[in-house]
């Protein structure tokens, strides 16, 4: 039986490039409602050494999560390279770049 943290990986995985979604997206699609916090922490301890795309993912409302001087600049950089447009706020427009990939995608 897969664990919480591998299906909350392989849905992490399967974030295309240039699209984005939010913590609770994944957690939904990965089938664990309420989840967000769960891929927060799946994120923050695994990201360098599982290789996931951790850019890939904002705040529900399409907001970076982190803040100035801690990581925004650079995730805003990695999703920038990707194609996809940060406003000034920090915010990514879902209905452009959202990704609501389902469990079988």
């Amino acid at each position: 039986m897969e664990s919480t943290g591998d299906r909350i990986k392989a849905v992490l995985l399967r974030v295309p490039r240039g699209r984005v979604t939010s913590y609770g997206g994944v957690a939904t699609i990965a089938g664990i409602p309420n989840g967000a916090r769960t891929v927060a922490r799946i994120l923050h301890s695994s990201s360098a050494s599982d290789g996931l795309p951790w850019w890939r993912i904002v705040r529900a409302d399409g907001g970076i999560a982190l803040s100035p001087g801690a990581g925004l600049e650079e995730q805003r950089a990695a999703l920038e390279a990707e194609g996809v447009r940060v406003d000034e706020g920090g915010r990514v427009d879902l209905g452009e770049f959202g990704w609501y990939g389902s469990p079988r995608d």
